[in-house]
């Protein structure tokens, strides 16, 4: 069972098909969003929920764990961008290039939308590591699938490592 958190207890248990699409969908919205350093580093985060890579069963994070930045402006700017990506994803941006039918996907979506709305970045306790440095981020593109791909972790975005 991979696990998703939001802080205040709150969280998204999927099993492994499950997160398969969901990283799958967020990572649609992501490359189409992302602009900033930490969009960035959010993506790099995403790609190594990859359980081609990572195995299955063991991915997930916590959103109290991630740097949300030092001033309230720079929470409440990361916080309103990832509500934008979950909006874009549950508006199933790109879903008809997806070689199956995430019929789930959906409650899932609106489920962890849910628990970022509520959750306060300013409670948040920074793990080390949780969220990929700046020298980490997902920069590079994947020229097939066109999202962002998983350098300098690995060669290859979540779709290339599906065998998609």
């Amino acid at each position: 069972m991979n696990v998703f958190y939001g802080g205040d207890g709150r969280r998204l248990a999927m099993r492994n098909g499950g997160t398969e699409v969901f990283v799958d969908v967020l990572v649609l919205a992501v490359s189409a969003l992302a602009r900033e350093p930490w969009h960035f580093r959010f993506a790099a985060l995403l790609t190594l929920q990859d359980q081609s890579v990572m195995g299955r069963g063991v991915v997930g994070f916590d959103l109290a764990e991630l740097d949300w930045g030092e001033t309230s402006q720079e929470r409440a700017a990361k916080k309103d961008w990832l509500l934008r990506v979950l909006d874009l994803a549950l508006t199933r941006h790109r879903w008809d290039e997806l070689t199956y039918d995430p019929p789930y996907a959906e409650g899932d979506l609106r489920t962890y939308r849910a628990m970022a709305e509520a959750f306060d970045p300013a409670t948040a306790e920074p793990g080390t590591g949780v969220l990929p440095g700046p020298e980490d981020a997902a920069m590079a593109s994947c020229v097939r699938h066109r999202v962002l791909d998983a350098l300098p972790y690995w060669a290859g975005c979540v779709f290339c490592t599906a065998g998609v």
